[in-house]
């Protein structure tokens, strides 16, 4: 890289762990889930100190601002520092509808049991839309 005040997005996510492997860090980007500075990231988008970067993963946006460059992975200690953190609080448990488990051994659901699980699944869906659609 040209300038040494910069580093792969996708490093640099992987490398605070926001993501839990590099493979997830590049595919997020790819597939449109990472903005840098209200932009479209590409894997390879360089990202340097003060730049917003804002990542859609399991159902949560996380908005961060890079403070400090990393091109390891660094402990959870010292990614902390890395990072302000600017995200809204998760939702609590009980919004979020629980989907239907079944006891450890029960068997095979009935067709009751499954219309009944297609039914909670209808009405999660609806109270809870996946982020972006």
């Amino acid at each position: 890289m040209a300038d040494e005040g910069t580093v792969r997005v996708d490093l640099w996510i992987w490398s605070v762990r926001l993501l839990k492997t590099r493979s997830m860090a590049t595919t997020a980007c790819r597939a449109g889930h990472v903005r840098v500075n209200d932009e479209r990231a590409k894997p390879a988008t360089a990202v340097k100190i003060g730049d917003e970067v804002r990542l859609r993963h399991d159902g949560r946006e996380r908005i961060v601002v890079v403070q400090k460059i990393v091109r390891k992975r660094v402990g959870a200690p010292v990614a902390a520092e890395c990072l302000i953190d600017k995200s809204p609080p998760p939702p609590p448990r009980e919004a979020l509808v629980p989907i239907g488990r079944r006891d450890r051994g029960a068997g095979r659901p009935t067709k009751r049991d499954r219309r009944e699980l297609d039914r909670l699944r209808a009405l999660n869906s609806t109270l809870n839309p996946p982020p972006g659609g």
